[in-house]
């Protein structure tokens, strides 16, 4: 199955951080097979910190929704994210599920597409890079969705 992740950081050396989750993500049923531009955006919602470094990754995967996103939590947690701040608040790492094949799901704890992608230039850009014609279930394709936050 292919399946996308958004991640972010804007505490420590935020490009070193990132490429670690990557390397650490890929094995045990995730491989890695494409990753965008790394970008320097400005915070969203809680904009008293510092800006953030994001990017994002597209994966093969035969873990099931819930199981990726168990992973993504262990390897923040492995790269030091707490969740002891503000929302939204600075972090050393975020990894977001937000795309998951074509499904749409509604979990507790686990929405797919991610919510408020379609409102995210942070994470739709890197999308872009990866697949302009990446098709966000729900909201159309990438790169249009992306033109209408103009």
């Amino acid at each position: 199955m292919r399946a996308y992740v958004g991640l972010g950081a804007n505490l420590g050396d935020r490009e070193k951080t990132m490429r670690r989750a990557i390397e650490l993500l890929d094995g045990g049923g995730i491989e890695v097979v494409a990753v965008s531009s790394f970008r320097e955006t400005d915070p969203v919602d809680y904009e008293d910190q510092p800006r953030f470094l994001n990017a994002a990754i597209a994966l093969e995967t035969d873990l099931s929704p819930r199981e990726l996103l168990d992973r993504l939590l262990a390897v923040e947690r492995e790269l030091g994210r707490t969740r002891d701040g503000p929302r939204y608040g600075p972090r050393r790492i975020d990894l977001d599920l937000l795309l998951y094949e074509e499904e749409i799901l509604e979990e507790p704890g686990l929405t797919v597409p991610h919510p408020r992608l379609a409102e995210r230039r942070f994470a739709l850009e890197p999308l872009a890079d990866l697949d302009p014609m990446l098709t966000i279930p729900g909201s159309g394709v990438v790169s249009a969705v992306l033109a209408g936050l103009e």
